[in-house]
């Protein structure tokens, strides 16, 4: 069993899809913050309107992944990845519409 049939698994497809745009999100805050904590934080960013903006930049890096376990060949990973950024495009569009 090579390496990439080992880790080419949905679960580990939609762990990482989950998890990058909450350490994206993590890595934005810590640069740009300033002062606030993270609820101040993201207050503003809701009170600013720009929520919907900033869940869409923190999931764009799942395209990344995406190509990384498509062109490994391991595509369960890439599938796990694009249902994960399905939910957060679903995730996006309630935001959006319903909040």
């Amino acid at each position: 069993m090579t390496r990439s049939e080992k880790y080419d698994k949905i679960s580990l497809g939609a762990l990482s899809g989950f998890l990058l745009p909450l350490i994206v999100g993590l890595l934005v805050f810590l640069f740009s913050a300033g002062n606030r904590t993270l609820v101040q934080y993201i207050h503003r960013i809701i009170d600013a309107d720009i929520l919907t903006h900033a869940i869409s930049l923190c999931v764009f890096p799942n395209v990344v992944i995406f190509l990384i376990f498509n062109r490994l060949d391991m595509l369960r990973a890439a599938r796990g990845v694009l249902g994960i950024t399905f939910f957060w495009a679903v995730l996006v569009f309630a935001v959006k519409f319903l909040v």
